[in-house]
């Protein structure tokens, strides 16, 4: 199989290249000690690395070190470790002992070396693009709660928070709860779901213990990463088990909902334990475990998306469909059961239940009428299901076990190979179209690897498991269905409980003396209170028929039966969908000195298998889909202050056209440390695996992949026999609906041309394609008096070929073969379509950012950042979903002394953002604004020394003001902990 022969041929490859290396060179044998330069005391952990090479060692608990090499002298050491000036020491002997290296400690500001920017080692100083990073210092000191939560306080980051474990990364706009248009890499593995197509976060990454460091670019980079690297990349970095050894273990104990406000006080436990050991220099291995539980945030927002169907006066809306309440979903317009043969069989003559529908005169048994001689009366109302808390339905059982494990080989000194596996197991929740317990997922990933100074070859898969995970909104719905059904066996799902309210709807009307037509000749502030009244009395008995007490018995165990089955008939997943990759990196540095060459390419397989539940995939027969891409990168000081590059990639989907990405950048030196670039780039993205494939009903629509055979399937643009369209635009249907309703629902008005004129017919769906963008960013970067670092970024983007979704409602025939108008005024899953598709307009945006830091005397530091980003262009004038999704002000500022005395530190962070409008498809129509916000994280840490331990009490959000991060997304307050740390490599 394809997916098979990639790893195949690349461990193929891995030995090849290992065995026809040169092994049999001279030796250098060299040994000594490393010390603090201030202390004198010997270092732990320093990293001897051989320039140009796989090759070193780390020193033991007293500073020493020994090191052979098979190389003959001279040959250069770099000697590292985070927190002191990197040294270089030259060694001209074959046999060196007795080497005294002191270390220096130094603030590092400015003098990051990054390789996410062109793939290459460089200066973040020089790099010809903004990037940030955040090194294991940083990561270790960061007052969040959790590391990756601390990406948020750099420059330009926006967070989406779906669960407490659960957070999605996004720069420069376009963002949502799943970011498709940001990659994130941990150690080379792309970590999307390959049923998701984005990033899931740290649910299966590195812990705290063994994240080395996090570097993230801001902005397009499909040049270099390829497809969806669009928004960003985020690259995270695990240690490697020949540099950092020995035993370390993690320990934190928190609490939230301190408040007891959506629920009582909570504790939350998080341990991690890690493990590396290195044998001769040759071969090293590590393994990690971790565990993560808590009380998942809830979600408590009540934000009618539908209050624009509030009736006129009315203090309540019949019709609400809340985002965080369940089952209300289901709806529809009393007035278009005065159309329905089935409403007719219910509520007439010919209903066997009479005793539900016939409304009995005690004083006159002969003058009796029925709920359908009421129809009439029935008003322009859309009733929806009474629906549960979201807390009645959803796991808020957050847990997340993870285990990471590699092992290492230096096949000679030039090259190490390597095995990675990374898995996560757990529970959490995410915000899509709905909202989806993800309960008892896992995701895992094997990576293959070798690589040496010049060049790597890398293969890995990801497979994932939708475990028990399901749709909540689909929960509430069988959970109706199955109340219903107990409760009177007429019926068969939620249709019984609206036809039902519709009948006491109009025995409301019988008790209190008025006959058919009546209600027409009240005023309007009688048929107000009529009306209102009616509909209370009509939702209290049929809730009282069919509405569960969430706490009963009975609601637990339908529960439970409801739970069964997976998508269509039950709200489980079934997705055992997998990501098979392949990729190589040569550079010509040792070949070629006029200038700096690299080339690498990619292949992958998405393999698609989610039985039926979230694609068009049958049991056994999954939807393959593969993607290959290659690319060059070149670069060349012009002058001893300009250097100029560029790269250009090819990719190719097997769906799409053939892309075609360059990047352009010049980097000038204006004097020492200070550099001003520009940058010309381009990304794309192919439509994700769902944007091409999905075919999942989510009850009142069915989500539809955007190429060509979907619009088949569903025969969405065929025309009746009579050869009028049957399929119009949802917007348009929306409008149709709304004046036919005012009218009156009847038959004749369905056919006024001033109703159907309204309707826009859809004769033709352009099949999905892939997105573009192109961007134009300048930058300025200096470093004052190595104490000052001002890093200044602005950007200006143009979309082309947007990637959006319309909707789209389908007319069933009329035995004369024209189209039934009355068939639209109902949506559901059957009739009504959510496609992918592409916006026919340029979109732009632009922004800016900057960041500041000072290195203040004494070891203290200030640093802040401020970020700006609009969309100029906003597709949703159209009736589109732009989804921009940022606010247009970012500020960050923190305070922090790493060494306030040789055991103390501490740390502060305060995040202000302003408000913004929202949009998703989890709350369209109405989406919604995001208040500003702003929170205080801190922390003060202690170190144990002689136990080799940190203890660290903080706090995230400490001031305890819930706040959004997306509407629909939970309620997020405070996280109080207390952690203890241990590391054998510690100094």
């Amino acid at each position: 199989m394809k997916r098979k022969s990639i790893f195949l041929a690349s461990l193929l490859l891995c030995v090849i290249l290992g065995f026809t290396s040169s092994a049999w060179a001279q030796s250098t044998s060299i040994s000594g000690n490393i010390v603090d330069a201030k202390s004198n005391e010997g270092l732990v952990g320093v990293n001897i690395i051989v320039k140009g090479k796989v090759i070193g060692t780390i020193t033991d608990f007293d500073g020493n070190f020994a090191l052979k090499v098979n190389q003959a002298p001279p040959l250069t050491l770099q000697v590292s470790i985070i927190g002191y000036k990197t040294q270089e020491i030259e060694i001209t002997t074959e046999m060196t002992t007795g080497l005294s290296i002191k270390l220096e400690e130094e603030v590092i500001l400015g003098q990051e070396v990054v390789v996410s920017a062109s793939r290459v080692e460089e200066s973040i100083l020089k790099s010809p693009v903004t990037i940030e990073k955040m090194d294991r210092l940083a990561i270790e000191s960061t007052p969040s709660d959790n590391y990756y939560k601390a990406i948020a306080n750099l420059k330009g980051v926006d967070v989406a928070s779906s669960s407490i474990n659960f957070q999605i990364i996004n720069t420069r706009g376009f963002g949502s709860t799943g970011n498709t248009r940001f990659v994130q890499l941990t150690d080379g593995m792309d970590t999307q779901a390959p049923a998701l197509n984005f990033p899931i976060g740290n649910l299966n990454g590195p812990s705290e213990l063994d994240v080395e460091s996090l570097e993230l670019i801001p902005g397009a980079a499909s040049a270099l990463y390829g497809p969806s690297a669009f928004n960003g990349v985020l690259l995270v970095n695990s240690k490697n088990a020949f540099e950092y050894q020995g035993l370390s273990a993690f320990v934190k104990q928190g609490v939230n909902h301190v408040d007891g406000k959506d629920h009582p006080i909570s504790p939350m436990y998080e341990a991690s334990l890690r493990y590396a050991k290195a044998f001769n220099n040759k071969f090293a291995f590590k393994v990690n475990g971790s565990f993560m539980r808590a009380t998942d945030w809830h979600g408590t927002d009540a934000t009618d998306r539908e209050i624009g169907r509030t009736p006129n006066g009315f203090s309540f809306n019949p019709g609400a469909d809340r985002l965080h309440f369940q089952g209300d979903e289901a709806s529809i317009n009393l007035a278009i059961l005065r159309l329905s043969s089935a409403y007719a069989t219910f509520a007439g003559n010919n209903n066997p239940y009479q005793q539900n529908i016939f409304f009995e005169n005690p004083n006159d048994p002969n003058a009796r009428v029925t709920a359908l001689d009421y129809a009439s009366d029935l008003p322009n109302h859309v009733v929806s299901i009474t629906p549960y808390e979201e807390r009645d339905l959803i796991n808020y059982n957050a847990q997340n076990v993870k285990a990471n494990a590699g092992l290492y080989y230096r096949v000679n000194d030039k090259m190490e190979l390597s095995y990675l596996f990374n898995g996560g197991w757990g529970t959490s929740i995410y915000t899509g179209a709905q909202r989806y317990s993800l309960s008892n997922f896992s995701i895992m990933q094997h990576r293959l690897q070798l690589r040496s100074d010049n060049f790597y070859v890398r293969a890995y898969t990801t497979q994932e498991n939708s475990g028990d995970s399901y749709i909540t909104e689909f929960l509430a719905k069988r959970v109706n269905d199955l109340a219903v059904q107990a409760a009177n066996p007429l019926f068969s799902d939620v249709t019984g409980y609206l036809v039902t309210y519709a009948a006491e709807y109009s025995r409301y009307l019988y008790d209190n003396g008025l006959n058919p037509g009546d209600i027409q000749g009240l005023n309007a502030d009688q048929r107000l209170q009529v009306e209102q009244a009616a509909h209370q009395y009509a939702r209290g008995i049929t809730d009282g028929k069919f509405h569960l007490d969430p706490n009963s018995e009975n609601f637990k165990n339908i529960k439970e039966r409801a739970q069964n089955g997976v998508v269509p008939v039950g709200p489980k997943f079934n997705d055992r969908s997998a990501l098979y990759h392949g990729e190589a990196q040569y550079d010509f540095k040792n070949e070629i000195d006029f200038m700096s060459l690299q080339m690498g390419g990619s292949y992958r397989v998405f393999v698609l298998n989610s039985n039926g539940t979230i694609f068009a995939d049958t049991p056994g027969n999954p939807i393959t889909i593969s993607e290959y891409g290659i690319y060059a990168q070149a670069a060349k000081d012009i002058t001893d202050n300009l250097k100029l590059s560029g790269s250009l990639r090819y990719d190719k989907n097997q769906n799409f056209k053939g892309q075609i990405n360059p990047r352009l950048s010049a980097v000038y030196e204006l004097f020492d440390n200070h550099n001003v670039r520009i940058s010309y780039q381009t990304g794309f993205r192919f439509p994700t695996t769902q944007g091409q494939h999905i075919d999942l009903n989510i009850l009142t629509a069915r989500l539809l992949g955007g190429l060509p055979e979907y619009a088949i399937k569903y025969n969405l643009t065929e025309r009746s026999a009579t050869g009028e369209p049957l399929a119009f635009d949802g917007a348009t249907v929306n409008a149709y609906s709304a004046a036919v309703f005012e009218q009156g629902a009847s038959t004749p008005v369905l056919f006024d041309p001033a109703n159907t004129g309204l309707l826009t017919p859809i004769t033709e769906l352009d099949p999905v394609k892939p997105e573009r963008v192109r961007s134009l960013e300048l930058g300025y970067k200096s470093l004052i008096n190595n104490k000052f670092l001002i890093d200044f970024a602005y950007y200006y983007n143009i979309y082309t070929d947007f990637i959006t979704q319309i909707r789209v409602r389908k007319a069933t025939a009329l035995p004369d073969g024209s189209p039934n108008y009355a068939s639209l005024l109902n949506g559901t899953a059957d009739n009504t379509f959510q496609v992918y598709t592409n916006f026919n307009k340029p979109v732009s945006s632009q922004g800016s950012a900057i960041g500041l830091t000072y290195s203040l005397p004494k070891n203290y530091s200030l640093s802040s950042n401020y970020s700006w980003n609009v969309l100029i262009d906003d597709p949703s004038k159209d009736g589109f979903l732009a989804e921009f999704n940022t606010p247009e002000h970012k500020v960050n500022v923190t305070f922090a002394n790493r060494k306030l005395t040789n055991n103390l530190g501490f740390g502060v962070t305060w995040r202000w953002q302003s408000a913004f409008e929202w949009q998703s498809s989890f709350t369209v129509p109405a989406n919604g604004t995001v208040d500003a916000f702003q929170t205080l994280d801190a922390q003060l840490s202690y170190r144990l020394k002689e136990l080799k331990s940190v203890v660290k009490v903080g706090g995230s959000n400490i001031f305890n003001k819930y706040y959004l991060q997306s509407v629909g997304g939970p309620n997020i307050g405070a996280i109080y902990y207390i952690s203890l740390t241990f590391d054998q490599q510690m100094n």
